[in-house]
């Protein structure tokens, strides 16, 4: 019986810039670790590559004075209202900055008590004590007087404050209103971006009529034949800040480069291996309340094994009731051969109970992102082996 189930490996690599060739850097540095730490490939390994270092090798990056042409082009009123921005000085600071430089004044609605992924603007504890509940408006006068000392836990930043200045340095005016419907922004102004990522479909939807001019984040910077590196699918959301001028959007050539590089390992191993590139995982901070996922998808491109959501029974619901007058040899025995003979959808049995069947992507890319860390590990790839295997495989 093997002894080991799902093993992962950060890979480090050289330090990537624009114009790299990608899939022979990766290739290099996986069979280069695997000779210095003395393990094989097999069928169904899953490599992780994370998606800035591939979007840097397409030198796929926007000045923020694309986004303010592009954005002047969209709404010529002067006067923009952003619903649902996340709070991040990465995420979203940059984006701001060139919505600032395209228009003369910003009225910002933003959810409280936290953004969209659980960034908190206020004390929660301290908004229900003071009698308010999450279908109030609060405006910005209100804030200041009863809220304005709140810091981010994490960051010790006031992001009202951070953005407010960031927009003031770019010669535009800002308000803000604080409210959990979206509608409240059309007492303000009836052109609109909505900011939020994965509600954005619906906070659009909710606003749309033939009298407001209503644009989401995907729909700034998506030119489908652009040479520059616009993403078709997604625009600005993905993006991260890479200099106070400069932004770099998501990866644009994804399936290509999975594609690639499971050919070349193909090539080099004589193994079926998958391959996906990923952002954010798709997990929440227990202390702070961040949900991670400030990506539109955890992955936006991955071979064809990796499609699907996982099949899995629980073995230990099955240990404590359909076999719970077994043990030892008999016991493995029996668990072994449940699994082998399961039932190929096991969705709404009680067999599958706590077993997260999310997407096998979404999986993957979490421990991707866990193992890579954001700081200064040096491993933009994984290697995730036995992933597949259960405890009846041999």
């Amino acid at each position: 019986m093997r002894n080991v189930g799902t093993v992962v490996r950060g890979i480090r690599t050289p330090i990537i810039k624009k114009g790299d060739y990608l899939v022979n850097i990766i290739t290099k540095s996986l069979i280069d670790a695997s000779i210095s730490e003395n393990f094989k490939f097999n069928d169904n390994d899953v490599i992780a590559i994370t998606e800035a270092v591939v979007a840097i090798s397409e030198n796929n990056y926007v000045h923020i004075n694309d986004i303010a042409n592009e954005v002047s082009k969209k709404i010529k009123s002067g006067h923009i209202g952003l619903v649902y921005p996340i709070l991040s000085r990465n995420r979203f600071s940059i984006i701001l900055k060139g919505i600032a430089r395209s228009c003369s004044k910003i009225t910002m609605l933003l959810s409280f008590p936290c953004d969209e992924v659980g960034n908190s603007i206020m004390d929660e504890d301290k908004l229900y004590k003071l009698g308010y509940n999450l279908g109030d408006t609060i405006l910005e006068e209100e804030y200041n007087d009863k809220f304005k000392d709140y810091k981010h836990p994490f960051t010790g930043i006031n992001m009202v404050e951070f953005y407010k200045k960031l927009v003031n340095d770019e010669n535009c005016e800002i308000n803000f209103i604080f409210t959990n419907n979206p509608q409240k922004i059309l007492d303000f102004t009836n052109d609109i971006i909505c900011c939020d990522i994965h509600s954005r479909k619906r906070t659009k939807n909710l606003l749309l009529s033939e009298n407001n001019n209503v644009y989401d984040l995907t729909e700034i910077l998506n030119e489908k034949n652009s040479n520059h590196g616009y993403h078709p699918l997604y625009g600005l959301l993905g993006s991260n800040k890479a200099t106070e001028e400069y932004l770099k959007l998501f990866p644009r050539n994804g399936e290509k480069i999975v594609l690639e590089v499971q050919k070349k390992m193909q090539e080099l191993t004589n193994k079926k291996i998958e391959v996906m590139i990923y952002g954010d995982g798709a997990f929440k901070d227990p202390s702070g309340g961040i949900w991670e996922l400030a990506d539109p998808v955890v992955s936006p491109a991955f071979t064809k094994g990796l499609n699907g959501h996982p099949n899995e029974i629980k073995l230990k619901f099955i240990a404590d009731n359909k076999f719970s007058n077994l043990k030892g040899d008999n016991l493995n025995k029996a668990i072994k051969e449940e699994i082998k003979h399961k039932n190929k959808n096991l969705t709404g049995w009680m067999e599958s109970q706590g077993t997260t069947p999310r997407k096998i992507t979404d999986l993957i890319g979490s421990l991707a992102d866990l193992t890579s860390g954001s700081g200064d590990k040096g491993t933009p790839v994984v290697l995730i082996q036995n992933y597949f295997d259960s405890y009846a495989d041999n």
